[in-house]
């Protein structure tokens, strides 16, 4: 019962982040955007470290991050590696391409990079802050890519509660529109900035209750995400692509994508 609830708390913190990003850059803009290359590249590592685990016997035992093993490398080819079973690393790997996809196009390429890198450092360094030196013994808690992931979903939704949401259709005029539509958006903004604040509250729960290391690092995430926010928003253009269109979006890869499997069909 304890690890059917933490299953279900851990995976009801990813759906808080998954709506969180998707009111961060707006649901009815995803066609629209550009393709989101750093999480193309988080996925293609975290799929290629499962095709390594199949191929290579040794894969985890030299590259998980095992505390009586010396490396200074397992702490960041851990996070491509998994161990939770074909349910786990579909898991893993699907809610990594999905986050990762909204960070990219909200932080840009850059950022979203480094906020991963910072989710897979910082947590540590951070708990040596507080005093908690120990490791974990749990080989679940060897491998994966959930703990990052978890982190970069967070800083989205610190990004959201400062921000209140998407804006999308930017190339609207200020003042454009009825006053019910300016009452539906300080509805929509009170809405998401209330969802926002969930990531950290139930994280923050369930480290508490459960000891679960996801809120945990779920809060870690939200903290930077303030504080990346607040250091880049003037550099962000998380709304360029609904201003200046690219030349490939992921609806017309899409369409690409039918139309050829439709044709060698």
């Amino acid at each position: 019962m304890d690890i059917l609830l933490f299953n279900v708390t851990t995976a009801a913190l990813m759906v808080l982040m998954f709506k969180g990003g998707l009111a961060l850059v707006g649901q009815s803009t995803l066609g629209r955007r550009r393709i989101p290359w750093a999480a193309v590249a988080l996925t293609g590592l975290a799929l290629a470290g499962v095709a390594l685990q199949l191929c290579w016997s040794g894969a985890m035992g030299a590259l998980d991050a095992d505390p009586s093993k010396s490396g200074w490398w397992r702490v960041v080819t851990s996070v491509f590696m998994q161990n939770g079973g074909i349910g786990g690393a579909a898991w893993n790997i699907a809610t990594l391409a999905a986050v990762a996809a909204f960070a990219n196009w909200f932080w840009g390429a850059p950022l979203t990079l480094g906020l991963f890198a910072a989710g897979i450092l910082l947590p540590e360094q951070i708990d040596k802050l507080w005093g908690q030196t120990s490791h974990s013994t749990d080989p679940r808690n060897f491998a994966g890519s959930s703990g990052a992931t978890y982190f970069l979903g967070a800083t989205l939704a610190a990004a959201l509660l400062l921000r209140g949401g998407a804006d999308e259709n930017p190339g609207e005029a200020v003042g454009q529109g009825s006053d019910d539509e300016g009452a539906g958006r300080g509805k929509a903004v009170r809405k998401n900035r209330l969802l926002a604040l969930g990531v950290p509250a139930l994280g923050l729960a369930m480290w508490f209750a459960q000891e679960n290391g996801h809120g945990l690092v779920s809060d870690y995430g939200f903290a930077l995400g303030a504080v990346a926010w607040a250091a880049f928003r003037t550099v962000l253009h998380p709304d360029r692509d609904l201003r200046q269109p690219p030349r490939t979006t992921v609806a017309s890869l899409t369409g690409l994508v039918r139309r050829r499997t439709r044709s060698i069909g």
